[in-house]
């Protein structure tokens, strides 16, 4: 169940870096339209949860929803759709997958913990993967709104990397809490935030957002991309650890570059391409060890279950 979800997270974040471009080329302001998205989402979710017993709503009230909030959602996608009106969808992608790395380093340089070699070099094969993902693009010269844009990603990837790691202290904070219901909070947090900085910042006309592809766009990202997405990650935080759920970053780019090539006349190189099985590489290798953990622990389970029936049965 873990690999399923994992590989349908990848899928459903690596089609959300086009919805977020196509809405903001249907000239929707990027942080009401991130506001709304996750305000949305997050409040029908954690409603339908109250409506379902599993959730309370003495959740809207804790700091770490609130702080979590600020992480996973307003630092990292306020300036993700922000940069988005200049950086490509693909591009966009890219650079977001620096946050497994960046994850990695918090923990290493802050948090003290020590992690393998093979860990190490999988982030490191990984970001050279990104590097000549780049590298086209970087041969060509660029306006000032572009270079912005791609500093305003990495920027915001520290905020998802931070917000990752604190998640999974807030899931033990909260044991009895469904994950689900912990990110609907957070996004309700996040997207409330994101309304307030368009309420200072953006002039918005709903007028001139009611057409097919700016609807069609929030639509999707607020049910597939957050309500669907967003409670998948948060629920691999909580069955696996910060870096494994993170590495989609790893995998969605190659989606992104294919749907923008596909679907929006983006344009990809065969440097390109290698960097997507460089990048697929250090996704491997990175996660080795977590995958080698869940498979101990699966065998571990089953052999369990199987020698307690056959014990009963000898019983």
């Amino acid at each position: 169940m873990i690999i399923i979800n994992y590989l349908l997270i990848c899928f459903i974040f690596g089609t959300t870096f086009l919805a977020i471009k196509i809405g903001v080329d249907a000239s929707t302001p990027p942080f009401f339209s991130a506001g709304i998205r996750f305000f949305v989402a997050g409040l029908l979710l954690f409603l339908w949860l109250v409506w379902k017993k599993k959730a309370s709503f003495a959740l809207l009230i804790h700091k770490e929803m609130f702080i979590t909030g600020i992480g996973l959602t307003f630092g990292t996608f306020a300036t993700l759709y922000w940069a988005e009106q200049y950086v490509s969808s693909g591009i966009a992608a890219v650079l977001s997958a620096t946050a497994p790395m960046i994850i990695l380093v918090l923990q290493v340089l802050v948090m003290r913990q020590k992690t393998s070699a093979r860990s190490v070099f999988g982030c490191l094969l990984g970001f050279a993967g990104i590097v000549i993902l780049l590298l086209p693009r970087l041969s060509l010269s660029h306006d000032i709104g572009w270079i912005i844009g791609c500093v305003a990603i990495l920027f915001g990837q520290i905020f998802y990397a931070s917000g990752t790691l604190y998640s999974k202290r807030v899931i033990q904070r909260f044991p009895q809490a469904s994950p689900i219901a912990l990110n609907a909070v957070q996004m309700i947090w996040g997207g409330l935030l994101l309304l307030i900085l368009s309420s200072i910042t953006e002039q918005v006309d709903i007028q001139s957002m009611l057409t097919t592809k700016a609807i069609g766009s929030l639509l999707y990202l607020i049910v597939i991309g957050s309500m669907v997405g967003h409670s998948l990650f948060y629920w691999l935080i909580a069955k696996t650890n910060p870096i494994f759920p993170a590495t989609w970053l790893y995998i969605s780019p190659t989606i992104a570059l294919v749907l923008g090539v596909l679907l929006y006349g983006e344009t990809i190189t065969w440097l390109s391409v290698i960097g997507v099985f460089t990048i697929i590489g250090g996704t491997i290798c990175a996660n080795l060890d977590s995958l080698k953990l869940l498979i101990d622990k699966r065998r571990t389970a089953v052999s369990i279950s199987v020698r307690k029936a056959a014990e009963m049965r000898d019983w």
